[in-house]
């Protein structure tokens, strides 16, 4: 059983700072590997050519709306772990995390059949044309089922870093962005004794690969460490625990789908001028979780730090982690700024040699960062 920070104290004691670094760091690592799938799907994919490289630009807003829900719930389910671990309440810990998990699973399924069963009036009103739905619809029928994988996986990571590991979800992610990293060429181009399937090679490489890291993650969290119990919670269980996730990871998840709404809205402008923009639309928008990577990160680092200091009573130290991350994100987000500015042409030509949709994604990367930082 997992109970405390892998330097072996809990997240109430010693020096915030190194406290923080020693739980974002990790989950830096594990949300580059996440943001990496889209990233490195939409690169092999930009080799297939314009109109392929517009269509998986479609698949944004609604692939980023699932993520937020996962990264929501991991919040919630974060928060709720964490501050049963920081009033030393082991079992209860145990049973929300269950709870959580059940949780999270239904809601996934929920959410990817609400989104397959609109899916072609949702692009449509993106702007997406009939030869694109074409494409999208390849890649999208094999990507709705395997999502409800990674809001699993992002969920059991959370639980993991509440009961203060915070390496293992970051190893764990980082072996499902390689193997994903390896199967994409393989099943897109058809190497070897693999089928060449275009566009749903990616899609199938990104599910086989979060199935990897599912079932992996159901190993260490049921068998090996014994977090999640085998048996359905109680009634009860399922009434505080559910009630408290969804209080923290619903409204969570709300405000980290405004993202993926207006990409929805930008990608159907973009849309009135053509697939060239549409492509280069959507290299940005892949591109930018990657450069608010801390912020993220630390939406999800800092939610179980809080919570084992709220749990212990030790609100000074709350207002200081507070404090610290605010500071240091406003920091990091100038320099990423100016490092994405320098290097834009150099992007640029990385994911198209179209001048039209280099161009269009020099300029995505020397205006759109400016507000990164306030985003923190």
């Amino acid at each position: 059983m997992i109970q405390k920070s892998s330097n072996g104290n809990t997240l109430v004691e010693g020096s915030i700072q190194k406290s923080l670094i020693r739980m974002t760091m990790p989950m830096i690592i594990g949300m580059m590997m996440l943001f990496t799938f889209s990233l490195v799907d939409t690169w092999f994919i930009s080799f297939l050519g314009t109109e392929s490289l517009a269509a998986i630009s479609f698949t944004f807003p609604i692939t980023f709306t699932v993520m937020s829900l996962a990264i929501g719930l991991g919040i919630g389910a974060s928060a709720v772990v964490a501050k049963c671990v920081g009033g030393s309440e082991y079992e209860k810990a145990k049973e929300a995390a269950t709870v959580i998990n059940y949780i999270s699973l239904s809601l996934a399924v929920i959410v990817a059949f609400t989104l397959w069963l609109f899916m072609e009036p949702l692009f449509a009103l993106m702007g997406a044309s009939e030869e694109l739905m074409v494409l999208i619809r390849q890649y999208m029928y094999v990507w709705f089922p395997g999502s409800v994988l990674v809001v699993c996986i992002m969920t059991g990571n959370s639980v993991l870093r509440a009961f203060g590991d915070p390496k293992t979800p970051s190893m764990l992610m980082a072996a499902a962005g390689l193997a994903n990293a390896i199967l994409d060429p393989l099943l897109i181009f058809g190497v070897g004794p693999f089928p060449e399937l275009g566009i749903q090679g990616a899609a199938w490489a990104t599910v086989l690969a979060w199935s990897m890291g599912f079932t992996y993650l159901i190993y260490l969290l049921v068998v090996k460490q014994e977090i999640v119990a085998r048996a359905i919670p109680s009634k009860e269980a399922f009434r505080t625990s559910g009630r408290d996730m969804l209080r923290i990871g619903v409204p969570a998840a709300g405000a980290n789908m405004m993202t993926p709404l207006a990409a929805g809205i930008m990608t159907a402008i973009a849309a009135g001028f053509g697939g060239t923009a549409v492509a280069a639309y959507g290299v940005g928008a892949r591109l930018e979780p990657m450069a608010t990577l801390l912020v993220l990160a630390m939406s999800s680092s800092l939610p179980p730090l809080i919570s084992q200091n709220l749990g212990a009573g030790r609100l000074d130290r709350v207002e200081e982690a507070y404090r610290i991350a605010t500071r240091f994100i406003v920091v990091w987000q100038l320099g990423i700024y100016l490092v994405l500015a320098l290097t834009a042409p150099l992007i640029a030509t990385l994911f198209s040699d179209d001048p039209g949709v280099t161009e269009a994604i020099r300029l995505f990367l020397w205006i759109m960062p400016l507000g990164y930082g306030l985003q923190g």
